[in-house]
């Protein structure tokens, strides 16, 4: 028996501003070619399907055809609402849906009823928002904090378990202690408490777990398969994919990552501007998405467009001066017994960090000041001219 863990598609979701359809396209191609070429029986998505609760309809159009292609491959679905996912929408039709292979719960009255994928009970766990009365009154729990929540329904799984043979597994939406997190994640911390216990998940045989974007191992039998697609500059270093998992016949397990493609590498470059655009080090960057940080200790004019001259996808520029930068006076300072144009090049130095205005920057301002001038001597004389006149 073989299912695939999943988790975390965010479909709809923007990388700094650049799509990802493209990317989550080609997962969902690989994906389905791993179901027919593993006879995969199973898919299983534990959260996260899309990006926000109202998608835009390209997301939605690559959900359908991707659940759509994968029961056509012989894998049955089973997705579950996670934080980013409006529950009411995701669950729309979700009975009739079952039918034809595909299983959505989002609801928190279905925790504890299986999904039974042959002689695998499967117990999908909506993501369970602790502050909502619907959540706790139906779980019947006081306190409003992950761990109650959480603790509860996971309680309702073990008492169906315990009818069933040894394969079970439940999916969750949830941040559980010892995993690793990205920047991309939302908080969903609960009264500054996030956290759950993996021994939350006692009684099953394997948990398939969503929410933290890195594919992690943060107790036995208790897994994150992390995003397919990377979110985020602090993913870089990580590898995408989804999470094979094999039951024998007493409920043992054995879990292999399989890579997903990646559409377009992340690098981070860190050093001055010389030393990032010269560096041989970087030519790998050239191809890949890019964040920048420059140590310049005077932020460089320009710095971005001649990034992007060796970089063409560099997608996020930040500055984290080194060493002495020139000093900044007080404007008090700085404008006693000077000329206006002394002024207004120490001012645009200020604003660049001391980058001092170049010989043609000066000659524009010194234009401005003069137009100005004239300008206000023009309107001093009509102001004088109306004045004798009245007189």
């Amino acid at each position: 028996m073989k299912l695939i863990h999943t988790s975390d598609w965010h479909l709809g979701r923007s990388f700094h501003g650049v799509g990802l359809l493209g990317a989550q396209e080609e997962y969902v191609d690989h994906l389905v070619r791993t179901v027919r070429e593993e006879s995969v029986e199973a898919v299983l998505v534990s959260g996260d399907v899309y990006d926000r609760a109202l998608p835009p309809p390209d997301a939605v159009r690559l959900l359908s055809d991707a659940v759509t292609r994968l029961i056509d491959a012989g894998a049955r679905v089973v997705l579950s609402s996670g934080n980013h996912d409006s529950a009411i929408r995701l669950g729309f039709a979700s009975d009739l849906l079952s039918r034809a292979g595909l299983d959505i719960r989002s609801d928190v009255a279905t925790v504890g009823t299986p999904v039974l994928v042959g002689d695998v009970a499967v117990y999908p766990i909506p993501y369970l928002e602790p502050a909502a009365s619907s959540v706790t009154e139906t779980l019947g729990v006081e306190q409003r904090t992950h761990t109650a929540v959480l603790g509860a329904a996971m309680d309702r799984v073990r008492a169906d378990a315990a009818t069933r043979g040894p394969r079970t597994l439940a999916m969750a939406h949830c941040f559980a202690s010892g995993g690793a997190t990205s920047e991309s994640e939302r908080d969903i911390s609960a009264g500054g408490v996030a956290m759950v216990p993996t021994s939350t998940f006692d009684g099953v045989a394997y948990a398939a777990l969503g929410h933290l974007h890195g594919a992690q191992d943060v107790a036995e039998g208790v897994r994150y398969s992390g995003s397919p697609v990377a979110m985020s500059f602090s993913e870089a270093t990580h590898t995408k994919g989804s999470l094979l998992v094999e039951f024998d016949a007493a409920g043992g397990t054995h879990v292999d990552l399989v890579e997903a493609p990646v559409h377009r590498h992340l690098a981070r470059v860190r050093g001055t501007l010389e030393q990032v655009l010269t560096s041989p080090e970087h030519a790998a960057a050239e191809s890949a998405w890019v964040q920048v940080t420059l140590t310049d200790p005077v932020r460089p004019v320009g710095a971005l467009e001649r990034l992007a001259r060796r970089f063409p996808h560099v997608l996020q520029l930040q500055f984290d001066p080194q060493g002495t930068a020139t000093p900044v006076r007080s404007y008090a300072s700085r404008v006693a017994r000077r000329e206006p144009l002394e002024v207004c090049c120490d001012f645009v130095s200020d604003v660049r960090r001391g980058a001092a205005a170049d010989e043609a920057e000066t000659q524009l301002l010194r234009t401005a000041l003069e137009a100005g001038r004239v300008t206000a001597d023009r309107r001093e004389d009509e102001g004088r001219a109306r004045s004798r006149g009245a007189a």
